[in-house]
Order: C-alpha cells, then structure tokens, then sequence
C-alpha cells in the first residue's frame, strides 16, 4: 500500500495568505488557487477586483504544474514551433497551460500539490505564487 502526501486545506490557505500578501504590495488583484498532487482544487481565493479571465486560468496553471511536476512557465520556453513538446497545450481538453504562474510544491522531491495565479502579468503571478510557497515554508519551520 502507498502512502500519498499532499497539501491539506491549512496548507493552502497558508499558501494563499503568502500570495495575496505579495499581491496587496504590488497593488494587483489576483486569482489564487491551490491543488492537491492530482490536480484536484482545495481552495480558491479571487481578491476583489480579479478578472473573470484569471478564475479559471489560475486553475488551470494550478492543474498544469500538479500534473506535469513542472512550472508553467518550463513549459512556456519549450512549447515553441519547432520543439517536439509544442501542442501539449492542447492536452487535457485544453486545461494545459503554458502561462507562467504555476508552481509545484515538493516536499522531500515530491510533488504534493501546486499553486497556479493569474491577474497580473506572468512574472507578477510568477512573483505571488513564489511567495505563497515561501510562506508555507515558513510557517513549516517556525
């Protein structure tokens, strides 16, 4: 029998208060979600004024860095005409992203969950999304 780890709901809602922190500072209203290991949705946050746009793309950078153990923005450098990899966007009834912003948490190099954010540009999502895990991190240790 194999034992799964994942994120757990208070691990998200950390990850989010870490994110929406960053957000606030630099005055951008994000999307925030949080995924389990599988891709599943554990909790979502839109901060007053998030685009409609960004509910679902946050999502989908969540899924995408889950279910692939890579960030988004990974696959945004080599999904280009050309390379073998370009098209897998299309993969998963188009739920693959490759708009950076998604991350993957990994404990002990295992992917546990991912965070995906949307609202700003890419390295402003990539910025928030960072400090969400940095957050969680932190309240790990302390």
């Amino acid at each position: 029998m194999k034992r799964i780890e994942r994120l757990d709901l208070d691990d998200a809602r950390q990850l989010i208060a870490g994110a929406t922190t960053k957000a606030e500072e630099l005055g951008i209203p994000m999307c925030i979600a949080v995924v389990d290991e599988s891709g599943f949705l554990i909790a979502f946050e839109r901060m007053e004024g998030g685009k409609p746009l960004s509910t679902h793309l946050a999502q989908d950078k969540a899924f995408t860095a889950a279910v692939s153990f890579k960030t988004t923005a990974d696959y945004n450098e080599i999904c280009v005409p050309g390379n073998l990899t370009n098209g897998i966007n299309g993969t998963l009834g188009g739920r693959f992203t490759t708009v950076g912003g998604g991350i993957p948490i990994k404990m002990e190099g295992v992917v546990v969950g991912a965070i995906g954010l949307s609202g700003g540009k890419p390295e402003q999502d990539i910025e928030c999304a960072e400090a969400g895990i940095a957050s969680l991190f932190a309240a790990m240790k302390g």
